[in-house]
């Protein structure tokens, strides 16, 4: 009796302490300030895939970090136009942002080895060369002189070439064709003749429609569809030659970032892997549910680029890289890492992922 008293005893004790503890938790959680920052986007609020991204990221860092931390997503436009949203974090006008490190390439000449490259990586080659083969140490030095963190921010996966209102059946289709391009696929197509435009999403399908612009790519099927694209263009192209896997980024700016504890910084980063995969598994699975839409219900006439087209385009692509890397030392240190990032797994890719892709 008296031992069964001692062990009653001894778990009402426990289970008071334990009540003891989570009340000092819940009181602490209470006194603790939330730490509120800014995330600016490209992105218009909301919008499938791009711009769902950074709103989950930001729930995740409440979720983890307990509502100590609070991020506050604007679309583009909202706070900062969508081309200003490096700019928005350098200055410590946002806090964060997410957008896509192409559209910064006149201000950083290297900036659009990090989201996308004319005949380049893939999504899964960029996330292997990103976190395991050097690349995300060179972004982040990249950015280092602007007071900016950047982090892997999602992957839309290979894009497709894009709408067009004629068919391009030799590379002299292109010539005098205004066509919206970011990054070093615009440097090609303006190689090849044709006349690059820049134009944020928002603006793409009135552009289209009203002739500003001959053709545009965008994204893929499923953020294709949801801007109504088909509705102001006959061909839809493929392969997206121009973006085989483009990286979207959070940007971070320095001061906020090191100013926060260490488990919030580690919260954000391990949010920030987290829906960097969740947006690519997206994706695969909308792509291939808005591409049946576009064709079967829309009448979307579906087209491949001639190989000789995409031959040319790629050269044109070579050319521009060696004449990039030979004129600036900081895009040539990248490039080479990239380059030989990019041989190595591809060589190891015929015997492995690739080895099978064309049996039926």
């Amino acid at each position: 009796m008296r031992r069964s008293r001692k062990i009653v005893v001894g778990l009402l004790l426990a289970i008071g302490l334990v009540g003891c503890g989570e009340q000092d938790s819940e009181s602490y959680q209470q006194q603790v300030k939330a730490v509120e920052w800014k995330l600016v986007t490209s992105w218009p609020k909301g919008f499938p895939g791009l711009g769902l991204a950074p709103e989950r990221f930001a729930e995740k860092v409440n979720e983890l970090s307990h509502g100590r931390l609070v991020i506050r997503v604007y679309g583009a436009g909202e706070l900062v136009p969508s081309f200003e949203v490096f700019n928005a974090v350098s200055k410590g006008t946002a806090q964060m942002g997410h957008s896509a490190a192409f559209y910064w390439q006149e201000k950083i000449p290297a900036a659009s080895l990090f989201s996308a490259i004319p005949f380049g990586m893939t999504a899964q080659e960029m996330n292997a060369w990103l976190h395991y083969g050097g690349g995300l140490e060179l972004w982040q030095e990249l950015y280092e002189p602007y007071g900016v963190v950047p982090m892997a921010g999602g992957n839309t996966g290979a894009q497709m070439g894009g709408w067009f209102n004629k068919e391009i059946k030799t590379i002299a289709d292109l010539k005098g064709l205004k066509m919206r391009l970011p990054g070093y696929a615009a440097d090609v197509l303006k190689r090849a003749g044709g006349i690059p435009v820049s134009l944020p999403g928002g603006e793409l399908f009135t552009a289209l429609e009203t002739g500003a612009i001959d053709a545009t790519e965008w994204v893929g099927p499923y953020n294709d569809l949801a801007f109504g694209l088909h509705n102001a263009a006959r061909y839809y192209y493929y392969p997206g030659w121009q973006e085989p896997g483009t990286t979207l980024e959070f940007l971070i700016n320095k001061n906020a970032y090191q100013a926060l504890p260490d488990d919030l910084k580690k919260i954000i980063e391990v949010a920030a892997r987290a829906i960097n995969q969740d947006m690519l598994d997206e994706y695969m699975v909308k792509n291939v549910q808005a591409l049946d839409v576009l064709i079967n219900e829309h009448g979307v006439e579906l087209k491949p680029f001639p190989e000789e087209v995409l031959a040319e385009l790629k050269r044109l692509t070579l050319q521009l890289m060696n004449e990039k890397s030979a004129s600036d030392p900081v895009v040539e240190r990248i490039y080479s890492s990239y380059k030989q990032f990019l041989s190595d797994i591809r060589q190891y890719g015929r015997v492995s992922d690739n080895a099978d892709v064309n049996i039926d």
